[in-house]
């Protein structure tokens, strides 16, 4: 069933536009939008077999997904979201720094609802930057039973040092008035300045990618959506309770990223005890969009050798 977006946040522009902004979206055809937790989510949804749930990072949306999602669906059904106040999904309810969902515990206890409403139980679970916290966290406390939980460059560790110090308060600074999220949008109005933004990140991406961030970074809405989620995030607790993910949990890093240091990922390998880990040389922080089919084979290599080691074949 289509349900069309809830009104624009107050003293905001318009959130983005499905009909407008929506119309070339990748994977259109396989989109619908879903009520659960007091918010109206984005999802996309394809393919057959064992569920895979896709988690984007902070400042992202399904789009990050576009050329993975298909590759992934051969063998398995596919379910990309928007997290909350990203992309077309709707901002939750009190929306800003002070909004509950924003905090990690939060997100994945909405996102948990959501799994209810589309009575959707993981096998596996992908999570890229901060969505592998909201992957990791679903596992953890038992919003879904996944065999697999797949971080893509995790944000998985406190920031370290004076950065801990700065940024945080620096992000709720801004996430405290709209002006900050319209300034944003409104630098990012410079095609130049999105491609720095990407540049930034250690990945290159096509033409078409660069413009689907310009797309989502010039809407003041989604910049402040991500504020918000800055402002709210804290994952000292994940780390302490990342070890009883166990053999669950795989890692793969981009030797190139600038955005996670790739070092953290090695670092969350061996606090996590049967965890597994590649790392990709030419790649950076959106390793998944630079080389979707490279990705792909990991994750499916990942669900073969679960079953392997569990004595039976997998689908």
């Amino acid at each position: 069933m289509w349900l069309l977006p809830v009104e624009p946040l107050p003293g905001m522009a318009p959130r983005l536009d499905w009909h407008r902004d929506g119309a070339d979206w990748p994977l259109k055809e396989h989109s619908r939008f879903v009520d659960a937790a007091g918010m109206r989510w984005h999802v996309q949804r394809l393919g057959h077999g064992p569920a895979w749930l896709l988690l984007h990072g902070t400042g992202a949306a399904t789009h990050s997904w576009r050329d993975l999602a298909p590759r992934l669906a051969r063998h398995a059904t596919v379910v990309a979201i928007d997290l909350p106040g990203h992309g077309f999904t709707s901002a939750p309810p009190g929306f800003g720094m002070f909004s509950a969902t924003y905090t990690l515990p939060g997100m994945t206890a909405a996102v948990g609802e959501l799994l209810k409403v589309l009575e959707l139980h993981p096998h596996g679970i992908v999570g890229h930057s901060a969505g592998a916290a909201v992957a990791a966290r679903l596992a953890l406390d038992g919003h879904a039973q996944p065999a697999v939980v797949a971080s893509l460059n995790g944000a998985l560790l406190p920031l370290p040092g004076l950065a801990a110090f700065v940024f945080p308060p620096m992000a709720k600074m801004m996430a405290a008035t709209p002006v900050a999220a319209h300034l944003f949008a409104w630098r990012a109005g410079d095609p130049k300045a999105v491609h720095r933004l990407i540049d930034g990140t250690g990945s290159k991406l096509d033409e078409r990618g660069v413009e689907l961030y310009g797309r989502l970074v010039r809407n003041p809405h989604h910049c402040y959506a991500a504020l918000a989620m800055m402002a709210q995030w804290d994952v000292a607790p994940l780390w302490a309770d990342l070890p009883r993910l166990g053999a669950r949990l795989h890692l793969a890093i981009g030797a190139r990223d600038r955005a996670v240091p790739p070092a953290q990922g090695r670092r969350v390998h061996l606090h996590v005890s049967g965890s597994t880990l590649v790392e990709w040389p030419q790649l950076g922080h959106l390793a998944h969009e630079e080389d979707p089919a490279l990705a792909v084979r990991w994750l499916e290599q990942l669900v073969r050798h679960r079953g392997e080691a569990h004595g039976r074949a997998t689908p």
